[in-house]
């Protein structure tokens, strides 16, 4: 049985699926926060001889980003140096990596991310992928703002140079922001996508693949909840089946991640997780990205999923995987179910 399976389940019955309502982040505002004295503590580990790591964990896991951002504009006025100059130039590695992460606004942080997978040699696809399928209108706006601020270009214009063929049209899509973000389910509707959908890909010799994209990119997340019950009715296959059996590459990969998504954001991140520390090695850029920016989002969430599919808690998980200052901080920023 599939990880996913309890989540087709789920669809049966879709009253269960419900938006969270309230922030399920793991990281709040400090109660009685003084960015003076966290400035004073930074300057001391990191000035004094040797970095002290501990204290830079402490304090950057401990405050919320909205604080961290006044921490950092506190630090460059006492200093004349920016704080993040200051994380790079005393940590390493994936420490490094990770602290500036958690230093930089969540829009900017992003808008690095999509850079770094677009720059060099070679598109990193994983990347962009779950970053356009995972995120909502106002964050990819937020990305194109920042991405816009930072090299002077758009966000779009830079992307299209760099994706192709029907992966690339629907990531453009996505990276437009503009899904359809009523709250209004409408049945027939569904029953008439579904009914496309089967006709473009399950019925017919080849696949329509703009009718996926299309319907994919553009519906509302409730439609496409009920647009994905309807479809099972129709087909007896869940829609991610039917993906998964006609289409392959990157383009599968990407429809696959955003019916994922529409059924469950944290249930894919979750995943996304367990991959990165699967097997051998550990891809730890997937760690940072995944808990650095969610953990004031739906971490608490993430957490739930990630129990609820493996059996065992992400906490434990990371314990086993990563390990010093790098690990204590995501362990930090995860914290441990009750």
């Amino acid at each position: 049985m599939s990880v996913w399976d309890d989540l087709d389940l789920l669809l049966d019955s879709p009253s269960s699926l419900t938006v969270t309502s309230s922030v399920r982040g793991t990281v709040k505002d400090k109660v009685n926060f003084k960015a003076e004295e966290d400035v004073s503590a930074l300057r001391k580990a990191i000035e004094g001889i040797g970095t002290t790591e501990k204290t830079l964990v402490e304090v950057l896991t401990q405050r919320s980003n909205a604080q961290r951002q006044l921490i950092a504009k506190a630090y460059q006025k006492a200093t004349g140096r920016t704080l993040v100059a200051d994380l790079e130039g005393d940590t390493h590695g994936d420490f490094e990596d990770l602290l500036v992460a958690l230093a930089t606004p969540p829009a900017v942080y992003d808008c690095h991310e999509v850079i770094t997978a677009i720059k060099g040699a070679g598109t990193t696809e994983c990347t962009l992928t779950e970053i356009f399928a995972s995120r909502s209108n106002s964050q990819i706006q937020a990305l194109a703002e920042a991405y816009l601020a930072e090299t002077g270009r758009l966000m779009i214009h830079d992307l299209k140079s760099e994706v192709s063929g029907d992966y690339g049209k629907t990531l453009l899509i996505l990276a437009e922001g503009k899904r359809d973000e009523s709250k209004n389910v409408d049945n027939a509707k569904a029953k008439a996508d579904a009914k496309a959908l089967y006709e473009a890909g399950e019925k017919k010799w080849g696949t329509d693949e703009s009718m996926f994209i299309d319907i994919l990119c553009h519906r509302s997340i409730p439609q496409l909840r009920q647009t994905l019950v309807e479809y099972k009715s129709i087909s007896k296959k869940t829609l991610q089946e039917s993906i998964q059996s006609e289409m392959s590459g990157s383009l599968e990969t990407l429809l696959v991640a955003i019916v994922k998504c529409v059924k469950n954001v944290p249930a894919y991140l979750a995943e996304r997780l367990f991959k990165s520390m699967k097997g051998a090695g550990t891809t730890e850029s997937t760690l940072t990205r995944i808990i650095a920016s969610r953990s004031e989002i739906d971490l608490l969430d993430i957490r739930a999923e990630y129990k609820k599919l493996y059996g065992f808690s992400l906490y434990s998980q990371l314990e086993s995987e990563v390990s010093g200052s790098y690990g204590d901080t995501l362990k930090r920023l995860c914290g441990q179910d009750n």
